[in-house]
């Protein structure tokens, strides 16, 4: 049986690999989201990652979380869902991961996180079928890309790359338009997220505990499915067009939500 030493030992050697390959300087190797992270006592952290998906969708989620495993810093774990795939309500402590339907709304996937300060406190994942039950979009590559990348927002991680038609940089935090390339973390992701967990957090379960008791109620019931739920635009690409959102409830709480739009229509809606 393979053990979690070696199969981290043997995902970062392929990480390196694949990074050694690039350009010097073609990768953003400092790529974190704001300082936003996980609080947590010691290092590597569990984090849940709750299935509320279809069973098309079950082995994509594996795969994102063997892939966010090799990192020292963090374990994932499959686990049971605590919500609906339409509504994918948030759960303290946790990911929601979910997929449905969602609309014709310009959209592939999006991450949200809730915050009290600068620490995560939950967060959704929503994969928009929509496109995925679509000839262009329903491919093992396209689904390990969104997948992987909305997975990694949550983390605490930004793209590396926002540009869809340069050279892939072997990282599903890399935007693109032939992702056959990009469906996996590399080693700039596990660097990282080294550098973002670095530091302890003290006591992480008494931090937790005391943002949920003081957290507004509506942080867990919202349905985050388009622009008109995310909140004010807080973030854009280097044309303009929105890819953060945020939704402020006060005193440090906020709900932050990264857009992976289509290639095609990207932030337009």
């Amino acid at each position: 049986m393979e053990t979690k030493l070696s199969k981290r030992s043997a995902g970062s050697a392929v990480a390196t690999a694949i990074a050694m390959t690039l350009l010097a300087g073609s990768a953003n190797a400092d790529h974190a989201w704001s300082n936003y992270h996980w609080a947590r006592s010691k290092n590597p952290f569990t984090l849940g990652l709750g299935d509320n998906l279809s069973s098309v969708w079950d082995p994509y989620l594996q795969t994102t979380s063997s892939d966010w495993s090799v990192s020292n810093v963090l374990d994932t774990t499959v686990v049971a869902g605590q919500s609906s795939q339409r509504r994918c309500r948030a759960s303290t402590g946790r990911v929601e991961v979910c997929n449905g339907s969602y609309g014709n709304n310009g959209w592939l996937g999006i991450a949200s996180i809730s915050v009290s300060g600068s620490h995560i406190t939950s967060g959704t994942v929503r994969v928009n079928d929509t496109y995925f039950n679509t000839a262009q979009y329903n491919t093992t590559a396209w689904r390990n890309l969104v997948m992987c990348q909305e997975v990694g927002h949550i983390f605490g991680l930004d793209h590396q790359d926002e540009n869809f038609n340069n050279q892939n940089l072997g990282t599903c935090m890399d935007y693109t338009n032939s992702p056959s390339s990009n469906q996996h973390p590399n080693a700039h992701d596990y660097e990282e997220l080294s550098i973002i967990y670095s530091h302890l957090d003290g006591s992480a379960a008494a931090k937790l505990s005391q943002a949920q008791s003081d957290a507004p109620p509506a942080m867990e019931q919202l349905y985050l499915a388009g622009p008109a739920q995310w909140g004010r635009v807080i973030g854009r690409y280097a044309d303009g067009r929105p890819r953060v959102y945020e939704l402020d409830f006060g005193r440090g709480y906020k709900i932050i939500t990264h857009v992976f739009w289509l290639p095609e229509s990207r932030g337009t809606r």
